[in-house]
């Protein structure tokens, strides 16, 4: 039977991509069934004394974030995927970062309508996306930040890695992280980054 697998994710974010990257190898050699989930790390800074360019970056952040949620509300949850790896492949390994432009892509790459675009500036469906998000927090609390992973519905945030695990090494480490955070009372293991996000 499926390992039932789900990931919250912001687009803009290097480590939530090199996260997905991870999963994307774990979906080739183990029973996994992955739903993927939008969350925001722009509300999850909402009132929270950042640095000045770091709320730059937040105040800009919404717009991927509600053109995928607008995509999957809209048009359904099979679009997350697609349309996250389209945006997230320009951000990422693409570096670039003139997001209404990338969006305008990746909605044409993955035959969404180009009004979507739309949704970038609009709070229309913010209350979805809230909730989208509000679900990942509540399987870990809310001392995280973005990819959270819930699998069979033992949840924890991250894992923080780079570059992606490929191949097998990719499920040992899925097992691994599974394993531990399976366990009740475990609740973090961490050391300081060294590296940065590597794409490759």
């Amino acid at each position: 039977m499926s390992a039932a697998v789900d990931f919250w994710f912001d687009p803009t974010c290097p480590w939530a991509w090199m996260t997905s990257r991870w999963m994307g190898e774990v979906e080739q050699v183990r029973d996994v069934d992955v739903t993927w989930h939008i969350m925001s790390l722009s509300v999850l800074n909402e009132g929270q004394d950042v640095d000045p360019e770091y709320r730059k970056l937040m105040d800009r952040a919404w717009g991927p974030a509600r053109v995928v949620n607008a995509a999957r509300e809209l048009h359904g949850q099979e679009h997350v995927k697609p349309l996250y790896d389209e945006i997230g492949i320009r951000i990422h390994p693409g570096g670039r970062r003139d997001y209404e432009q990338i969006i305008v892509e990746a909605l044409a790459e993955v035959g969404l309508p180009a009004e979507l675009i739309d949704y970038a500036g609009s709070e229309e469906l913010d209350e979805s996306l809230r909730a989208s998000h509000q679900r990942g927090l509540d399987l870990v609390g809310e001392d995280v930040g973005t990819p959270i992973v819930a699998v069979d519905g033992t949840a924890f945030f991250g894992p923080v890695m780079t570059p992606a695990p490929r191949g097998e090494e990719a499920g040992r480490v899925f097992d691994g992280v599974v394993a531990v955070a399976s366990y009740p009372g475990f609740y973090e293991l961490k050391r300081t980054r060294t590296k940065g996000p590597i794409f490759d």
